[in-house]
Order: C-alpha cells, then sequence, then structure tokens
C-alpha cells in the first residue's frame, strides 16, 4: 500500500502535466462541459487543502514555526520582494486594468499547496513549507487587498468586495483546517481514527489532478478567445520565474538559511497561488472576471512548465548542497 502511494507520489509530476493536457482537450473539445466544471474547483481545493493539511504534524508545529529565520525571510521574500518585482514587470510590460488585476492576484499571492510538493521534488525542506502555508494564507489575504489599490488604484474598493476573501479563507483554509485538527486528534488514541488519517496521505496528489483539470477545462476557452491579450502577459511570468530565484538565493545567504530551508524559501517565492484566487477572479463583475481568469489560468500552465526546470535547477544550479559549492 505504502508502496504504491509512494509510486503514486514519485510521479505526480507527470500526472499534473498528463492533467493540464486532459484539462485542454476537455475545454476546447467540448466548451459546455469544460465551463460546467467550474463550480467544482472550490470543492476540489478544500479536499485538497484538508488532505495536505491532515500531513501536518500539528505536535511540532510550533518547532517548525519557531525557527525564525526561515519565517522572516519567507516573509521579506514574499512580500517585500515579490511585490517589488511584480511592480517593476508590470511597469516595463504595460497591461489593461483587467488583465493587471488578474496579473495581481496571481503573482502577489504565494502558493499554500502544490508548492508543498515542487519543494520535495526540488530538495528543500517541504515540512517548513508546509509548516508555513496557514501563515502565509493569512498574510496575504490581509496584504492583498492594499496591494491591489497600490497597483490598481481606489477604483478597486468597488470592485473586489471583501465578502470573496473572507468566502476563500473560511471555506478553503479554516474549514479544511479545523477537519483536519480533528481527524488527528480522533486519530491519537482510535484505531479507526488512525486508519482515516493515514488514508489521507493519498488524497494530495489526485486532488491535486483533479483540481487542474477543472481549472483548466473551464477556463482554457477564455485563454483561447482573449490570446491576443494573453499572449502580452507570458513575457511578465516567465521574467519572474527567472528573476525570483535570483533575489530568493540573495535573501537566503542574507538570512543565513541552511541549504533545505533556503530552497523551500526559492519555490515559495517562484510559486504562486493560482488556485485558491481563482475563486476570487471569478467573484468579479463578469466583464473583467472572463479576462482576469483566463490570465491566472495562463500563469498556472506557464509556471507548472517552470516547476519542471525548477526541480533540477534549484538543488543543481541555483542552491547546491555545501558539499557541491
Amino acid at each position: 500500500m505504502n508502496t504504491t502511494r509512494e509510486k503514486l507520489e514519485n510521479h505526480q509530476i507527470w500526472i499534473y502535466v498528463f492533467s493540464l493536457i486532459l484539462g485542454g482537450i476537455i475545454g476546447l473539445s467540448n466548451n459546455h462541459l469544460g465551463t460546467g466544471l467550474a463550480w467544482t474547483i472550490s470543492p476540489l481545493i478544500a479536499v485538497l487543502m484538508y488532505g495536505m493539511f491532515a500531513q501536518i504534524p500539528f505536535l511540532k508545529l510550533q518547532e517548525s514555526i519557531s525557527n525564525l529565520r526561515f519565517m522572516g525571510a519567507l516573509l521579506v521574500g514574499n512580500f517585500m520582494a515579490v511585490p517589488i518585482i511584480v511592480w517593476i514587470l508590470t511597469l516595463l510590460i504595460p497591461q489593461s486594468t483587467p488583465v493587471l488585476l488578474g496579473v495581481c492576484l496571481v503573482l502577489l499571492t504565494p502558493c499554500i499547496d502544490y508548492v508543498i510538493v515542487f519543494t520535495g521534488l526540488g530538495r528543500g525542506n517541504e515540512k517548513l513549507m508546509l509548516a508555513a502555508t496557514p501563515i502565509l494564507f493569512v498574510v496575504q489575504m490581509i496584504l492583498l487587498p492594499l496591494y491591489l489599490w497600490l497597483f490598481i488604484g481606489e477604483n478597486m474598493a468597488g470592485i473586489v468586495r471583501i465578502e470573496s476573501f473572507l468566502e476563500a479563507f473560511l471555506l478553503l483554509i479554516v474549514a479544511p483546517l479545523i477537519v483536519a485538527v480533528m481527524t488527528q486528534l480522533w486519530a491519537k488514541n482510535n484505531a479507526s481514527g488512525k486508519k482515516v488519517l493515514d488514508n489521507t496521505a493519498w488524497l494530495p496528489v489526485p486532488f491535486m489532478a483533479f483540481v487542474l483539470i477543472a481549472v483548466v477545462a473551464s477556463q482554457i476557452g477564455k485563454v483561447y478567445s482573449d490570446f491576443h491579450v494573453i499572449a502580452r502577459v507570458i513575457p511578465i511570468y516567465i521574467l519572474f520565474l527567472i528573476i525570483t530565484p535570483i533575489i530568493s538565493r540573495f535573501i537566503a545567504v542574507s538570512f543565513k538559511l541552511e541549504t533545505g530551508a533556503g530552497r523551500a524559501l526559492i519555490f515559495s517565492t517562484g510559486t504562486r497561488n493560482s488556485l485558491v484566487v481563482l475563486p476570487l477572479a471569478l467573484a468579479l463583475p463578469e466583464s473583467w472576471a472572463s479576462v482576469a481568469a483566463a490570465v491566472i489560468v495562463t500563469q498556472t500552465i506557464v509556471e507548472l512548465m517552470g516547476e519542471l526546470i525548477y526541480i533540477k535547477a534549484v538543488p543543481n544550479l541555483i542552491l547546491k548542497d555545501a558539499s557541491k559549492k
């Protein structure tokens, strides 16, 4: 059983690539079926987050979070360095306001789901990354309205409603987190609970795949129809993937992080929160939602291709083991 699950996890990156392709085929070949999957995105993300949170050893959570240097570097990298990078890139490659909104939504929010997977594949400290996810989400939800106001202007107050952020926070983070903690408490002194907890380890890979299929299938039509607009953001995403590891390595060295933590920082700053912010984009007024959602899905596609390079480049080129330097 464990061997089978281990094989599944070892091949997960190719499962995700296949999921992207399958979602694209579904969405382009049957638009009605593809768009009909949109309602499944949030529930699937909630189950995915439950599966991931259930794997966090909460009794040791304080130990992970007590790594103040890592947490400090993580906050500086994601909420100081990244906004500056995004600001410079959007100045160099200007966008219309709806497109800029999509770019800001996706690039200003650090990933809290599959970044853990890629951190592990890139020989980073995924346990530190996993423990930091609730903090990253809370901070990004607090700062995102401020960032949007700074990047786009005061008219954002009438477009982005706080209810959308609260709904995403409660449904996609708080609820899965509570259920995960309850599962762990149940498993502490109960054989049935332990069995349920063990089985939750099967959830992340297939549900990540389901999320990617639903996201791409429901949004690929918008990407295709608006490609002349979407194409202008692709250089921003590529440059972002190139620049952030360089800046993050400098931050990791400045904070004197050990190699695994430094790699986790690089993956965190380079991997964005497309799956969680997509429901926020879809909650925008219809004329904005279509473009913003297509911009976000495009980032997911570009990013996942970039992650294939990251998992090799980060440990072998950007931040090598001390013995290999």
